[in-house]
């Protein structure tokens, strides 16, 4: 029995780490009516996440009444996600800097991003709306990791990256980052404008592009 209890809480926690990490802050009260829980009950889930390092919490004043507590994670709370083995990933771009020198990684840089455009660009092919190149380009960056999202507001898209599987990459070296960017400026050259306005190597919880059609 009691092994049977241990795992409903570690597949309990997780789903709150998953809410958490989707959708940024969350009150207790919003985690257990999507859980289906009562709020003692993800109270208790949420004391042992903080316990272990994964989240913390901030009380926020209400309009009335006392402060509402918020639960959000930590950096700690990444070693539940996919990090695409980050220490051998910094390791690699150190040895190509320092064989390579800087032009070599940029080469490197490069030739990832080319590669990316013609994958994406392949699985769009026949596709003609916006949505529909976003909707698929959400579903390719969500296999390789990074917990995509699509959001609309009026006629501008957002598409939401909730997750870094190349953290570790991107702050050894921005051009990771910048490459990104212009992958997705590339793809939607023909139609959209495409702006990132969060950024998770600069301490956002996620990476937010904004995609605004021509």
């Amino acid at each position: 029995m009691d092994k049977v209890i241990k795992e409903g809480e570690v597949k309990t926690s997780e789903k709150i780490i998953q809410m958490l990490k989707t959708q940024g802050p969350l009150t207790a009260k919003v985690l257990a009516e999507a859980l289906a829980l009562t709020t003692m009950g993800v109270r208790q889930h949420l004391q042992g996440l903080e316990d272990s390092g994964d989240v913390i919490f901030e009380d926020k004043k209400a309009a009335r009444g006392r402060p509402t507590r918020f639960w959000s994670l930590t950096s700690q709370s990444n070693s539940h996600f996919t990090d695409r083995h980050s220490e051998l990933t910094v390791q690699l771009i150190d040895s190509v800097k320092t064989v390579f020198g800087d032009q070599g990684l940029n080469q490197l840089i490069e030739h990832r991003e080319s590669t990316s455009l013609d994958l994406y660009l392949n699985a769009m092919s026949g596709k003609t709306e916006l949505i529909e190149k976003l909707q698929v380009l959400k579903q390719l960056r969500t296999d390789e990791g990074y917990m995509a999202s699509i959001e609309q507001e009026g006629d501008i898209l957002w598409l939401l990256e909730n997750h870094c599987p190349i953290c570790a990459a991107a702050s050894q070296c921005l051009n990771f980052c910048r490459s990104e960017l212009q992958l997705f400026q590339r793809l939607f050259e023909a139609c959209a404008i495409v702006s990132r306005e969060e950024h998770i190597i600069e301490g956002a919880r996620r990476c937010a592009y904004k995609i605004v059609p021509l």
